[in-house]
C-alpha cells in the first residue's frame, strides 16, 4: 500500500473528512502532502500537483508555492496531486480550498450604535444588529463575510452560523483585523433575519486597561463596538447579490446580554422578551483605525473537552448568608460552564469560578480583579445556558441562587482548534501526569493568541514566556498557524530602533518596549522553533528584518554599557529580567543577574541568527553572526569567569545557560557542570533557576556528563521541583513552584502557566532522544537516554512528512527500541551502547 495521507493548504490540513473549506486571500498558497505505505524504504520518486490549470512536477513534499495565474475572489480551487513512489507505485488524492475577499473593496460599510456609551472602565454591554429580507426566488449558494471592532456572534433565522468563539480574534487592530467566511448553503425564498450580537472582546474590552480598576484609563481600540459584513447570495438562476452593512441595519443595546467581559464574565437575562427590544437605525462610521482586513489566517477558537464534575458538595457562606454549591472538574482548564436548569423568573443564579480550594471554600485572591462569575436571571420551567463572550480559567465553581437538584452542570474546554501532534508517556506515572500537565497548560493558554494564564486580569501574550515553550508546544501542536498570526503583530509592534514589546498585541500606553533578552528574543526563537518543526522556511523570511533590527539594538545597548561592563559584548542595558522568579530572595536579587542573562542569551541568539542566515541563503549575514557569537562567548567567560569553568558570582542559571548555549570547550563545560551539580547537592538537590534557565537546566548537566544527576533533578519531588506539583494535586503547570505550599496553603499566583512545562522538551528529546536534524524532520535523530529508574517510554510526533514512533523498553539490563519513521524521512538511531544506524521509511526493531 501506497498513498498519499494528508494534503495542507498554508499548512492547514485540508483531506481529512470533516474538515472545514480552508479560504484564503494568499496570492500563492504553499501546498505540503503526507506519503505513508507498508513497504520499508519507501521514498518518493516525482509528484505533479494541479491547481487551476497550473501543473507542476516536484520532487518534494512540503513548501511547494502555488505559481500559477492569480487567483479570483470567491473561487473554489480544487487541488490534485499524483505522487508516484521509487518502484512505480502510485497514488493520487483531491482536496480544495476557497479564496476569500482577496482585495475587492468592501461594499460593506462599518456602523454601531453612536448613543452607546459605556462607564469606564467597564466593558460596554454587547450591541445587537440585524437585518430582515425578503428572498424573491431560491438560494443556490451563499456566505456571510464579517468582521468587527469587538468580538461577534452570528445567527441566521435564530441558527448560529459557526461555532467558533471571540471572533474575529485578538490582533493588533491598528495593522491587522481578520474577517471570517461562514457558507450557508442553500436557503428558500421568503423571510429572512441576520442577528449579529457584538460584545466588547479584546478591542474595547477592559482586558485592554490598565489593571487597577478603580483608578484605570481607557486604551481601547475604540470607544464602542462596530460591525462590517457582506452577505453573498448565488440564486439558482445564477444572479448574484451582496447585502452589506449601511444604515438599512437595525441596533440596539437592549437585549438578553447585560454584560459581558473576558475577566468578569457575564450577566444574562434570559426573561428578554421579542417586545423589549427597542431597536434605531445603525449608524455609519468612519473608524479611527486602519488595519489591514485578511480573511482569517490563524487557528479559530472552539469548544473543545467536556468534563463533568467529580465532586459536589453544599456548604453555607456565612459572607453571603446563604448555600452554596461547589463543584469539582478534576481538571484546572480555560473554558466556560454550561447549565441546565428548572427556574423562576426572577430567580439569579450566580456562579463564581477559582482554581483552588482553601478551607473548603473558592481561592479568588489570585484572579487580582477579575471577578470570573456569571450572573444569569431566570424565567419560568426548563432553560439552559452556555456563555459565549468570555472565558474562565478554573477547576472549581461555586453555584448559588439555585437548589443542587434542580441544576446540572458541566464545563467545556476552550481553546483555539489546534491539532495535537506530541504524545509522551514512560513508566513513571509522576512524568506521565506532568506531560500532561504541561499539555494543558498549553491548551488553556492558546486561546487565540499564547497568554501567559487564562484566570486573572492579565492573559496577557507575553513573549518571554513562550520564547521558552515555543519549542514544546511545536512538538505537542502543530502551531506553525497560530504562532505565525501571532508574530505578524509583533513585526507590526516593533519599536522604531528594534525593540520588542513586553506583551502582543501590544497593550498600549502599558506594555513598554525595551530591548530585554529572552522577551526580545521570542522574535527569532518562535520563528526559529516553528521552522524546525514544520522545515516552513517562509516564516525565517517574513521575521528576518525583525531579528536583525532588534539584534541591532541589542549591539547598541551593548556599545552604551562598555564604560560600565569594560565590553562591547555585555548585554545588561537598559533592563533586563535577569533570573526572574527564581526560588531564591526577592525581585532585586533577580534583576541583578541581568548581565549574566542578557550576555548569554546575547550570544545565543547571534547563534540561532547564523542558522537562520545560512537557511535563507545570506551567506554574509551567517559569517557576521557566527563570529559576534564568539566574541560574546569570549567576553563572558572574561567577564564572568576564572578562565577555568568557575564564575567569580556562583549561581546555577550562570552556569545552566552557558552550558545549554554551548558557549565553553568542552574541558571548561565539564567543570561548569561539575559546578552546577555542586550548587543543585548544596542547595538540597533543588533547582534554584529562574523563569530563563529552568527548561534548560536538564540539558546542562545530561549532555555535560551528569545523566545520573540530571534524572535525579527530574524525579526529586520537594519544593522547589517539577514534581513536586505533581505530588500536590497539580493538573496544570504553576507560575511558581509552591503556589500551594506544605502546608496547604494556596499563595497568590496563577496555577496555569505553562513556561516551566518547557521540560518536556527534555522528555522528547532525551528519555526518548527524538530531535531533528534538518527542518521539518526530514532527517532527524533518535538516542534515547535512559536512567532515573524508568524501565521504557515512548513518545510520537506527527512532523509534516507523517508521524514518528519512538518506543524503548530496558529488559535483562539491554534496550530494545521499537521506531517508525515516515515516509520521505531519514532516521539516525544511536543505541546507549553506542550502536548505529541509519534508517529510512518503515517500522523497525532494535536491540543492544
Amino acid at each position: 500500500m501506497f498513498e498519499i495521507s494528508d494534503i495542507f493548504i498554508e499548512e492547514k490540513s485540508v483531506l481529512k473528512e470533516g474538515k472545514e473549506l480552508l479560504i484564503t486571500d494568499t496570492d500563492k498558497p504553499v501546498i505540503s502532502f503526507q506519503l505513508q505505505s507498508d513497504r520499508r524504504e519507501t521514498s518518493l520518486r516525482s509528484a505533479c500537483i494541479r491547481v487551476n490549470n497550473w501543473i507542476a512536477e516536484v520532487k518534494e513534499q512540503i513548501g511547494i508555492k502555488y505559481e500559477g495565474e492569480p487567483l479570483k475572489p470567491f473561487t473554489r480551487y480544487d487541488v490534485e496531486i499524483e505522487a508516484v513512489d521509487d518502484r512505480g507505485n502510485n497514488s493520487t488524492k483531491c482536496a480544495e480550498f476557497m479564496t476569500g475577499r482577496k482585495r475587492l473593496p468592501w461594499s460593506g460599510k462599518w456602523i454601531t450604535d453612536e448613543m452607546h456609551v459605556t462607564e469606564k472602565p467597564n466593558s460596554p454591554r454587547p450591541l445587537y444588529f440585524r437585518r430582515k429580507i425578503h428572498l424573491e426566488k431560491a438560494v443556490e449558494e451563499s456566505w456571510i463575510v464579517v468582521t468587527a471592532i469587538g468580538i461577534f456572534d452570528v445567527l441566521l433565522d435564530g441558527r448560529r452560523i459557526s461555532e467558533d468563539y471571540f471572533s474575529p480574534g485578538f490582533t493588533d487592530y491598528e495593522h491587522n483585523l481578520q474577517y471570517c467566511c461562514y457558507r450557508i448553503g442553500e436557503l428558500q425564498e421568503g423571510d429572512h433575519e441576520l442577528f449579529v450580537t457584538v460584545a466588547a472582546g479584546w478591542a474595547v474590552g477592559r482586558t485592554t486597561n490598565i489593571s487597577n480598576t478603580n483608578q484605570s484609563v481607557s486604551l481601547l481600540t475604540a470607544d464602542r463596538q462596530a460591525l462590517l459584513a457582506e452577505w453573498y447570495i448565488v440564486y439558482k438562476d445564477g444572479s448574484r447579490e451582496v447585502i452589506s452593512t449601511d444604515g438599512a441595519y437595525e441596533v440596539t443595546a437592549d437585549g438578553p446580554y447585560q454584560y459581558a467581559d473576558f475577566y468578569d464574565g457575564e450577566i444574562y437575562d434570559a426573561r428578554f422578551k421579542e417586545t423589549d427590544w427597542k431597536w434605531r437605525k445603525a449608524d455609519v462610521i468612519t473608524p479611527d483605525i486602519h488595519p489591514m482586513i485578511e480573511a482569517r489566517y490563524g487557528e479559530p477558537v472552539t469548544g473543545h473537552e467536556i468534563f463533568a464534575p467529580i465532586s459536589c458538595e453544599e456548604v453555607y457562606s456565612g459572607e453571603k448568608g446563604e448555600t452554596e454549591i461547589i463543584y469539582d472538574f478534576g481538571q484546572n482548564l480555560s473554558g466556560v460552564v454550561e447549565f441546565e436548569a428548572e427556574g423562576e423568573t426572577g430567580q439569579i443564579i450566580r456562579i463564581c469560578h477559582a482554581e483552588a480550594l482553601e478551607h473548603g471554600k473558592l481561592y479568588r485572591t489570585n484572579l487580582r480583579s477579575a471577578k470570573q462569575e456569571i450572573c444569569y436571571y431566570c424565567r419560568d420551567g426548563k432553560q439552559t445556558y452556555a456563555p459565549r463572550f468570555t472565558y474562565m480559567g478554573f477547576r472549581y465553581i461555586s453555584v448559588s441562587g439555585i437548589e443542587k437538584e434542580k441544576i446540572k452542570v458541566q464545563a467545556r474546554a476552550i481553546y483555539s482548534d489546534l491539532t495535537v501532534t506530541g504524545d509522551f508517556s514512560c513508566s513513571d506515572e509522576r512524568l506521565n501526569q506532568l506531560q500532561k500537565n504541561l499539555v494543558w497548560s498549553g491548551k488553556d493558554n492558546f486561546v487565540d493568541i499564547p497568554t501567559d494564564c487564562p484566570q486573572r486580569d492579565e492573559r496577557q501574550g507575553w513573549t518571554g514566556d513562550i520564547a521558552l515553550f515555543a519549542g514544546t508546544a511545536c512538538f505537542n501542536f502543530q502551531m506553525n498557524r497560530f504562532l505565525g498570526k501571532w508574530l505578524r503583530d509583533m513585526k507590526a509592534e516593533q519599536g522604531k530602533l528594534g525593540a520588542i514589546p513586553f506583551v502582543v498585541p501590544v497593550r498600549k500606553g502599558v506594555t513598554p518596549s525595551i530591548t530585554t533578552s529572552c522577551w526580545g528574543d521570542s522574535c527569532i526563537l518562535v520563528p526559529y522553533a516553528i521552522y524546525w518543526s514544520t522545515g516552513n522556511r517562509e516564516v525565517l523570511h517574513q521575521m528576518y528584518p525583525v531579528m536583525k533590527k532588534y539584534l541591532a539594538d541589542v549591539s547598541r545597548w551593548a556599545m552604551a554599557g562598555f564604560i560600565k561592563n569594560h565590553s562591547r559584548y555585555i548585554f545588561s542595558l537598559p533592563f533586563q529580567f535577569g533570573d526572574w522568579c527564581a526560588p531564591y530572595g526577592n525581585p532585586k536579587d533577580w534583576l541583578g543577574k541581568g548581565p549574566w542573562t542578557g550576555t548569554a542569551y546575547y550570544c545565543y541568539a547571534c547563534q540561532v541568527m547564523s542558522e537562520i542566515a545560512e537557511a535563507l541563503g545570506e551567506r554574509a549575514d551567517c559569517d557576521f553572526y557566527r563570529k559576534k557569537s564568539e566574541k560574546i562567548k569570549k567576553a563572558y567567560r572574561i567577564r564572568f569567569m576564572d578562565g577555568d569553568g568557575t564564575l567569580n558570582e556562583e549561581f546555577q542559571t550562570g552556569y545552566v545557560l552557558p552550558l545549554y548555549f554551548k558557549m565553553a570547550g568542552q574541558k571548561e563545560a565539564e567543570k561548569m557542570a561539575d559546578n552546577l551539580w555542586k550548587l543543585i547537592r548544596e542547595n538540597g538537590g533543588h533547582l534554584n533557576t529562574g523563569f530563563t534557565a529552568t527548561p534548560y537546566i536538564l540539558f546542562a548537566l545530561a549532555d555535560n556528563g551528569h545523566l545520573k544527576e540530571a534524572y535525579q533533578l527530574l524525579m526529586e519531588d520537594t519544593n522547589p521541583s517539577w514534581l513536586y506539583q505533581v505530588k500536590k494535586g497539580a493538573t496544570t503547570m504553576w507560575e511558581q513552584w509552591d503556589v500551594i505550599e506544605e502546608n496547604g496553603q494556596v499563595k497568590e499566583a496563577s496555577m496555569n502557566h505553562y513556561a516551566y512545562g518547557a521540560v518536556g522538551d527534555f522528555f522528547y528529546r532525551r528519555i526518548c532522544g527524538l530531535e531533528p536534524v534538518e527542518a521539518g524532520y526530514r532527517r532527524f535523530r533518535i538516542k534515547p537516554m535512559p536512567g532515573g529508574g524508568l524501565t521504557n517510554a515512548q513518545c510520537s510526533h506527527i512532523c509534516i512528512y507523517g508521524t514518528i514512533r519512538v518506543a524503548w523498553r530496558i529488559e535483562e539490563g539491554k534496550m530494545k527500541l521499537k521506531i517508525s519513521v515516515p515516509v520521505g524521512t531519514t532516521c539516525e538511531v544511536e543505541l546507549p551502547n553506542g550502536k548505529k544506524e541509519e534508517l529510512v521509511s518503515g517500522n523497525y526493531e532494535l536491540q543492544e
